[in-house]
């Protein structure tokens, strides 16, 4: 059964009428509810590109966070071959919310990583809804160790929330985690690659985002804190997310102007949960592109100065827009 967001209630309806002539005919062969159903298909597919067209940063985040989207359990399996996944972080636990491993994407051998949040109860609960712990951020530093040592290019897939705010976490280190997570991504040696494929949230994503190329899927959203923890903080009132959310600009459309990330993958109507295969299939197409561009001239420390370049240079593009 498709899910429908709160804005697409209008279209449910119609996509629901539809179905139900279908049904109907099914049931009674004699009844012939083609040219009816088909109308009500062209009226669908209208609304459609015009509820997507014209979405809202709100709209957006709500897409974002659409249950139905590929996940990077779903990338991985269906873009990276020989997936071979580590384990742990030698040092308290193993953090589920954070996978990663050794892969080849085409004839590619790179260090494969992201955020997975899970796609029913069970699985969202021992992924934590994609929140790490202090112990996933530090296996992501092992990963990043280990790609540094061997010369593999590291590919990043964002989807969080943030990073999970416990008790626990908070007592094992939850910021310092992030904070060297960040870091061993901004010295590493070997091409980075990220791509936004949901949402990214907070410090929890940038952990994983400090690349040398930062894509994210048209209807994906990255921004410092969430609509409704700003609205919060700025007006004590969760209901004003909508504000929120403009005034954040975590739109990929707003950030690939103020240059904070390099390139926007389309995503078909309806955005990535209506194509899950198309919008695999586009984002692996990216990251291969752009693995072709990074290693043909990745020489020295090339890679780790270009990094630290461009995140000195973000805020000073689009300012006045």
């Amino acid at each position: 059964m498709t899910h429908y967001l709160e804005f697409e209630k209008p279209l449910a309806e119609i996509e629901g009428k539809a179905e139900e002539l279908r049904a109907l005919a099914r049931a009674n062969e004699e009844m012939d509810v083609e040219g009816e159903a088909a109308a009500l298909d062209a009226k669908a597919g209208t609304m459609l590109k015009e509820l997507y067209e014209g979405l809202t940063a709100w709209r957006k985040c709500q897409v974002a966070r659409h249950p139905e989207r590929p996940h990077c359990k779903d990338y991985i399996e269906a873009l990276f071959t020989e997936y071979t996944p580590l384990a742990g972080d030698r040092n308290f636990a193993d953090d589920h919310a954070i996978m990663g491993g050794l892969a080849r994407i085409g004839d590619t051998a790179v260090v494969v990583m992201g955020q997975e949040k899970g796609h029913d109860t069970k699985s969202r609960i021992e992924r934590n809804f994609g929140m790490a712990r202090p112990e996933g951020y530090r296996k992501a530093i092992r990963l990043m160790d280990l790609a540094d040592r061997f010369g593999l290019p590291i590919v990043a897939l964002v989807d969080t929330p943030g990073a999970y705010p416990g008790k626990g976490a908070e007592e094992r280190g939850q910021s310092e985690a992030i904070a060297r997570s960040t870091e061993r991504s901004l010295n590493a040696k070997v091409p980075v690659i990220s791509v936004i494929i949901g949402e990214g949230g907070s410090g929890g994503a940038v952990a994983l985002a400090t690349a040398n190329t930062l894509m994210m899927l048209e209807h994906s959203v990255y921004s410092v804190i969430s609509p409704e923890g700003c609205a919060s903080i700025l007006w004590k009132d969760s209901e004003k997310m909508r504000e929120a959310a403009e005034a954040l600009r975590l739109t990929a459309q707003d950030l690939k102007k103020l240059g904070v990330i390099d390139t926007i993958i389309k995503e078909p109507m309806g955005g990535a949960q209506r194509g899950r295969a198309q919008t695999i299939e586009a984002v692996g197409k990216a990251i291969e592109d752009e693995l072709k561009a990074l290693t043909a001239r990745a020489k020295g420390d090339t890679m780790r100065k270009e990094r630290r370049e461009k995140f000195l240079k973000i805020g000073s593009k689009g300012l006045a827009a």
